[in-house]
């Protein structure tokens, strides 16, 4: 049973089907780690053991009378930005909305498939920063290595399955939300185009468009397996097993501020991967996206008004930290014929991208450029002093919360450290069945899930 706990979810599908393990008895495994490890790593902010007991039964005399769905008895975590019918939304702070009556439109997908909700997963308040800590909930930890953050904002669940607990978990991308974590926890994850996934009772753009919510999962295939569940179309756990055409990778080391300094293990990662795509047939090319400096202030003006809206939605908005008050009041004094800009110049990098795009198909990218901070770095510091510590280490990500493109947050190996490190694969609207392909293809030959942190 412990080997199945690290096997992911698309493994743990096939064990219920095939009778190996019944649902109960995989969900009082995961129920087990979970309390085991929840001193040393504070993963979750409630675990739902007796009503996950109900639903593992409920779903074993489903898997008993021969019937099949995607997740069907598979314990799955669901980050604390997605309502749980019985439970407070909390974001990473004190509680500000009643026990949700119902399920959000994600979660009720998940059910739909089959799948066991076992607990909300821990987030920074309101899903701001790339470290899980907060005055409300404490600080979250890497399991390979406790003194360093798991990232942010979708720490919890990246952090969960790092940890053994589960092999699959939702996360939302507003700026790096799912790709941070997952390259902090070396675990999989997919940032979905924008629209793919739905948002319901939240609004259909979140953070004015940025915001997304996606699959994260031990493998590539447990990653996919959640996304045929969430979204409208189906056919992703089938591209995890695809082999994709010989594809047109960009390599590209440029930020819209220009080419920062990479630590050795992560500028090593981007290097290794080129490789190996090399190897497995695809043309690799240096090459920038003709965007240069402009997703910058359109992403700051986007993210700024989004969180002002979000925090005005609030009943409460005195109970939240001095820090994230302070953006919210910055976000308020943006002007809407700014705001009315920086949406309509979208367009504009669209229209640079789709020449870009005639001679390359995926772009290959630095994830984090250094090691991630230490479990407490940031406690204290004010907006500004936050802001400059964090945007130094992860200026790879925002550009593409910008375009709504859908990217891919793939491990590549680990530090000198034993910390994982990682690259993005990024690619148009609507591609998700080829990044899933060929980060599938990537898995095979460099595979990643079988190292386990030293718990």
């Amino acid at each position: 049973m412990d080997e199945l706990l690290w096997a992911g979810a698309d493994a743990q599908v096939r064990a219920l089907r095939d009778g190996w393990t019944t649902a109960p008895e995989l969900l009082e495994s995961v129920l087990r780690r979970a309390d085991d490890l929840a001193g040393t790593l504070n993963i979750f902010r409630t675990v739902y053991a007796e009503c996950a007991r109900e639903e593992a039964k409920a779903a074993q005399r489903r898997i008993d009378a021969g019937e099949r769905l995607p997740l069907l008895g598979v314990p799955v975590a669901v980050k604390d930005d997605l309502d749980v019918a019985g439970d407070f939304t909390a974001q990473g702070g004190r509680p500000q909305f009643p026990v949700a009556e119902k399920d959000s439109a994600a979660v009720a997908l998940l059910r739909a498939a089959g799948a066991v909700i076992i607990g909300h997963t821990r987030t920074p308040e309101r899903c701001l920063w790339p470290f899980t800590e907060s005055k409300t909930a404490g600080a979250t930890r890497n399991p390979w290595h406790p003194a360093h953050t798991p990232g942010g904002s979708s720490g919890g669940s990246a952090a969960a399955i790092a940890a053994g607990i589960v092999g699959a978990a939702t996360g939302s991308d507003g700026g790096g939300s799912i790709r941070i974590p997952a390259a902090a926890c070396g675990v999989f994850a997919l940032k979905t185009s924008r629209g793919l996934v739905p948002t319901a009772p939240r609004p259909a753009e979140g953070w004015q468009g940025l915001s997304t919510i996606g699959p994260m999962g031990r493998k590539v295939a447990d990653a996919a397996l959640v996304l045929d569940a969430l979204a409208d179309t189906r056919g992703y756990r089938a591209a995890a097993d695809a082999v994709p055409e010989p594809t047109r990778v960009a390599l590209s080391w440029r930020t819209p501020l220009g080419v920062p300094t990479l630590a050795p293990a992560w500028r090593r990662a981007v290097l290794d991967a080129a490789d190996t795509l090399r190897s497995l047939g695809h043309r690799v090319v240096e090459a920038d996206p003709p965007l240069g400096a402009r997703p910058t202030p359109q992403f700051v003006i986007r993210y700024l008004r989004g969180v002002a809206e979000d925090v005005a939605r609030l009943p409460h908005p005195r109970w939240l930290e001095a820090r994230t008050r302070h953006i919210a009041a910055i976000g308020s004094r943006v002007p809407d014929r700014v705001l009315r800009w920086a949406r309509a110049a979208e367009a504009d990098l669209h229209a640079r991208m789709a020449g870009f795009l005639t001679h390359h198909d995926v772009i290959l990218q630095p994830s984090w450029t250094r090691t991630p901070p230490e479990v407490g770095l940031f406690r204290g510091s004010n907006v500004i002093a936050t802001w400059l510590g964090v945007t130094a280490r992860i200026p790879y990500f925002p550009t593409w919360n910008v375009l709504g493109y859908p990217v891919a947050a793939l491990p590549v190996g680990h530090d000198g450290r034993g910390l994982p490190v990682g690259v993005q694969l990024i690619a148009p609207p609507g591609s998700e069945k080829l990044l899933l392909s060929l980060s599938a293809q990537v898995e095979g030959v460099r595979p990643w899930a079988h190292r386990r942190p030293a718990l």
